[in-house]
């Protein structure tokens, strides 16, 4: 038990001391990238999904 919990210590350490932060700024700029790349990719997703699904129905619809 004493393991666990000087390892969370320690963990919380490194955080604290060893890891460099991104200033708010920098990091609302990266969140906001993040979530238009997000939306971007998934309309490309649904778009393509679109297209598929009428090709898969038109072939379908061919050969019956």
């Amino acid at each position: 038990m004493t393991e666990i919990v000087k390892y969370v210590k320690e963990s919380f350490e490194e955080l604290r001391s060893h890891v460099s932060w991104p200033s708010f700024n920098e990091g609302l700029n990266l969140t906001v990238l993040v979530a238009v790349f997000s939306i971007i990719f998934s309309l490309i997703i649904w778009g393509l999904d679109s297209v598929f699904s009428r090709i898969i129905k038109e072939f379908f619809n061919l050969i019956n």
